[in-house]
């Protein structure tokens, strides 16, 4: 389980201040699959590294009883002088799993070719994105965070990983956030909206992306 209790979160920049969460409360548990809908700016990035944390909250507390992954294309967890390849030795020794069988799934997930073996700042922001979702995916992890990235990359790599995430959710429990309603509703089951701060909860991703729809109606 994950609990958000409480959780605020405020950027300070310069003399600039951008509350994005106010007071959230809630849980994800074990087994689910959530999708999110959420604008423009609306902080599902930021949800998203929360969960994970990767940030850490301006106030409240996040409680974790299940390993997650990093968001998946949050390339930013990767040292961009390094190669794809010696980050994916650095990440299999952090989390203690086996260097050749990792390095050798992932290199044939992400479909990088030479450039596995290039400095990750040479990378596109969609090869940094398969190269995260390939490392994401070697390790067994309780909770899988992905954030859209499934459109990267050719047929191939759309088909295996619409496989491979299918196969963690069965397992596991799967958070997404997505503009696209039928990626959505493809892959999780409860739906939430991220509006004004707030992050709703609805039963179905249905219900979720036709607030969101109506929301989005509202403003334009």
């Amino acid at each position: 389980m994950i609990r958000f209790d409480n959780v605020s979160k405020t950027y300070h920049i310069r003399k600039f201040q951008k509350q994005v969460f106010s007071h959230l409360n809630f849980e994800i548990r074990r087994g689910e699959s959530i999708g999110i809908c959420g604008a423009n700016g609306a902080g599902k990035s930021t949800l998203m590294r929360l969960i994970a944390g990767v940030e850490q909250p301006s106030s409240g507390t996040v409680e974790r009883h299940m390993t997650t992954s990093w968001p998946i294309g949050y390339a930013s967890a990767f040292q961009p002088t390094m190669t794809g390849s010696d980050n994916v030795r650095f990440i299999a020794r952090i989390y203690r799993q086996p260097e050749r069988e990792t390095l050798d799934y992932v290199e044939e997930f992400a479909q990088l070719g030479a450039y596995f073996h290039q400095p990750v700042r040479t990378y596109s922001s969609g090869m940094a994105g398969r190269l995260a979702f390939g490392i994401s995916l070697a390790i067994n992890f309780d909770c899988y965070l992905v954030d859209e990235v499934t459109g990267a990359g050719d047929e191939r790599f759309r088909k295996r990983s619409h496989e491979e995430l299918m196969k963690r959710r069965e397992q596991g429990t799967l958070v997404m956030v997505s503009h696209d309603p039928h990626m959505l509703q493809q892959y999780c089951e409860r739906g939430a909206v991220l509006y004004g701060g707030n992050l709703t909860f609805y039963d179905t991703v249905a219900e979720a992306c036709e607030v969101h729809h109506g929301l989005q109606m509202r403003a334009a």
